[in-house]
């Protein structure tokens, strides 16, 4: 009996250690913001990012044109006011460059996309995809994302290095 009160004792003692663990973990994520770029290519460079709730994620323009960002819904292709940016575009390194700033309060998924070089389309299911719009420059891709909103280091830890720096160095351009 003794025996399995010390087991029940040791278990409570690593489960309290790990919620510790998460609430600094999340507390270190929220204070530094994620960076999403944009660049001659017409892309997002980090289409897809994991944040803790709270945490800032800001929308860099490093091309010389506007991009936008809007927030959409997938299932029904709403725009969502939450997510409704739109950045100048940059004249090079040196210049001021244009930001946008977000964050989320609570755990989801949030798609984006830039209406200047993509449109929503309806997809299978009645949802709304991003697709690229036509007779615009750059690739032939859809420039859109998502932002993944979570209390999970492990996502958080899959981020692209380059969304911790605000600029990146060569990636001017348009």
């Amino acid at each position: 009996m003794r025996s399995v009160r010390l087991l029940a004792l040791i278990g409570s003692f690593f489960a309290l250690a790990l919620v510790g663990c998460a609430s600094s973990a999340t507390a270190a994520a929220s204070s530094a913001p994620v960076y999403i770029h944009m660049n001659g290519a017409n892309d997002f460079l980090e289409p897809i990012v994991a944040v803790a709730p709270g945490q800032p994620v800001i929308f860099v323009n490093q091309d010389t044109g506007v991009h936008t960002v809007l927030g959409y819904d997938p299932n029904s292709g709403r725009l969502d006011p939450r997510i409704d940016g739109s950045l100048v575009g940059t004249p090079g390194a040196g210049h001021p460059v244009a930001t946008y700033e977000v964050s989320f309060p609570t755990a989801g998924l949030y798609a984006y996309y830039c209406s200047v070089h993509a449109t929503l389309t309806k997809s299978f299911g009645g949802t709304v995809q991003v697709s690229h719009r036509q007779g615009v420059d750059g690739p032939s891709w859809a420039m859109g994302g998502t932002i993944v909103v979570t209390t999970d280091p492990a996502l958080w830890a899959q981020n692209p290095k380059s969304t911790a720096q605000k600029i990146l160095t060569g990636f001017f351009g348009g």
